[in-house]
C-alpha cells in the first residue's frame, strides 16, 4: 500500500497571457498505478485579471495517456475576469472536494487541479499528451511574472479503486420547449455512467428549468431539485477573490453555479446512450459531458513500506456529495 508523488514536468511558459492561448505538449512518465495527475500553476496577476476562482482562466483541458483519451473538457462559457465560480472548478469539486483549489490572494496565485485517472500503465516509459487552453488575461501576462510556474505531478497509488474517464461532450442546440437529448457515451470504454455534467452557454440560471433522465425518473425534475439531490444546496465552496465580505482571502459559499448542472446517475450501465429530456425557456447551446467509472485493482509494489491505504473512488465521492443516500 503506497502513495507516491512524482514531478514529471515543469516550465515557466505554459501560462495565460493577454491573448487567448493554447499549449500542446507530450512528456514521458514512469510506469505504475496512476491515481491522478496534479497540475500546479503559480504566478502573479493583477486584480483586474481574475475576479473569482482561478479555474476561470482555463477554457479547455485534454489529457491522453498512451493513446487513451481519458480527460476531455471544454468550458460552456466564461472569462478570466468572470465574477462567478468557474464551470471547471464546479465539475471537479463535484467529483470530490479539493480537486480544484487555490491559495487565496488577489494577485499572487497558486492553483491546484487534481485530475482523476485510475490507470495501470506498464513498467518503463509511458507517454502523457496534454492540451490546455487559457482565456486571455485583461491586463497582464503570467509569463515572466514573479514566481511563474507550470507543473505536472503524478500521484501513484495502488489503493485507487476505479478508473475515471471524462468523455467528449455532446452539444445540443435547444429551444424554448421540452426536448429530448441523446448523450453519446464514450465508445469502447468499460464501466458505468457515474454522472452527466451539463453546461449552458450562459450563466443565466433561468434558461434551463428541468431535466429528466428517462431511465431513472417518470417525471422531469426542476433544476433546484437536482441541486438538492446532488448536494449543491448544502453549499458550494468557491475561492472567490472578488468577495468583499471575505476581503478576497476567504472561501465563499453559494448554492448554485449559473447554467451548470451536475446530474448524478449512480453508475448507470452503458448498454445504450443516455436519453434525457430538458425544458428551456429560451434558445441556446448546452453541452453534456459523461463521467464514466469502472472498478480496478492495483497490484502491490514490492518496494512499498507504507502501512495505511489511501482509497480513492470518484463514484463514491459523487454519491457522498449528493443527498440521495440520506
Amino acid at each position: 500500500m503506497s502513495v507516491r508523488y512524482t514531478l514529471v514536468h515543469q516550465d515557466a511558459t505554459t501560462l495565460p497571457t493577454t491573448a487567448a492561448a493554447q499549449y500542446s505538449n507530450g512528456i514521458n512518465i514512469p510506469g505504475g498505478i496512476i491515481d491522478e495527475f496534479i497540475i500546479r500553476i503559480t504566478g502573479t496577476v493583477t486584480a483586474a485579471d481574475v475576479a473569482s476562482d482561478f479555474a476561470n482562466v482555463i477554457s479547455q483541458l485534454r489529457l491522453i495517456i498512451n493513446g487513451d483519451d481519458f480527460f476531455d473538457y471544454r468550458v460552456g462559457y466564461g472569462a478570466s475576469n468572470q465574477a462567478t465560480c468557474s464551470q471547471l472548478g464546479y465539475m471537479m469539486n463535484s467529483m470530490g472536494p479539493g480537486r480544484s483549489t487555490e491559495l487565496m490572494g488577489a494577485t499572487a496565485k497558486e492553483y491546484f487541479l487534481r485530475v482523476p485517472c485510475g490507470r495501470v500503465v506498464p513498467p518503463g516509459v509511458s507517454r502523457l499528451e496534454y492540451q490546455i487552453n487559457y482565456n486571455l488575461l485583461a491586463t497582464s501576462s503570467m509569463v515572466g511574472a514573479a514566481n511563474a510556474g507550470f507543473e505536472i505531478y503524478v500521484r501513484y497509488n495502488d489503493a485507487v479503486q476505479n478508473t475515471t474517464t471524462i468523455g467528449a461532450a455532446t452539444t445540443f442546440n435547444y429551444s424554448a420547449t421540452t426536448q429530448q437529448v441523446v448523450v453519446r457515451l464514450p465508445a469502447g470504454v468499460p464501466g458505468a455512467l457515474a454522472a452527466i455534467y451539463v453546461q449552458n452557454d450562459a450563466a443565466t440560471e433561468t434558461d434551463i428549468t428541468q431535466f429528466r433522465i428517462v431511465s431513472q425518473s417518470d417525471y422531469s425534475l426542476s433544476t433546484t431539485m437536482w441541486r438538492a439531490l446532488n448536494g449543491d444546496l448544502q453549499g458550494i465552496k468557491v475561492a472567490d477573490v472578488g468577495n468583499t465580505a471575505t476581503a478576497g482571502i476567504g472561501l465563499s459559499q453559494v448554492q448554485f453555479i449559473g447554467g451548470s448542472y451536475f446530474l448524478p446517475t449512480f453508475n448507470l450501465s452503458l448498454e445504450s446512450d443516455l436519453f434525457l429530456q430538458m425544458t428551456a425557456t429560451t434558445a441556446g447551446t448546452s453541452s453534456f459531458t459523461p463521467i464514466v467509472v469502472s472498478p480496478m485493482k492495483g497490484a502491490k509494489q514490492p518496494q512499498q513500506r507504507q502501512l495505511q491505504a489511501v482509497p480513492t473512488n470518484v463514484s463514491k465521492s459523487i454519491l457522498a456529495d449528493s443527498s440521495a443516500s440520506v
